[in-house]
């Protein structure tokens, strides 16, 4: 009977603690002033609209308990962004704002 050790197409893209740091900074909302007022105005469109874009159900961020956090881990982890859930769970919980801007800029250099 053989071992399987490598478990097939089960390969991650980048290292799991990412190669690259975030494109815009936490604070550089006013860089992208239609995330900021789509934020500000009308933050649950926004929220459904990235989770939206990273193909996830347009209900998390508001039904699931941490779908916030785990949206911006999906982010990094899609754009091999370096971070920890940590870092996510603090960064969402102190800017949370902030983080939903910097989440779709994010997508937006990433071309999603």
């Amino acid at each position: 009977m053989a071992t399987i050790t490598v478990q097939p197409g089960a390969q991650l893209l980048v290292p799991p603690g990412g190669t690259r740091d975030w494109n815009a900074g936490l604070c550089g909302c006013m860089s992208d002033c239609k995330s900021l007022l789509c934020t500000y105005f009308g933050l649950p469109c926004m929220l459904c609209d990235l989770s939206r874009r990273t193909e996830e159900c347009v209900c998390m961020t508001c039904c699931v308990p941490g779908g916030l956090i785990a949206l911006r881990a999906r982010i990094r982890t899609m754009g091999g962004i370096q971070g920890s859930v940590c870092k996510d769970c603090m960064v969402v919980s102190c800017c949370g704002p902030c983080s939903v801007c910097q989440m779709s800029r994010e997508l937006d250099n990433m071309g999603l």
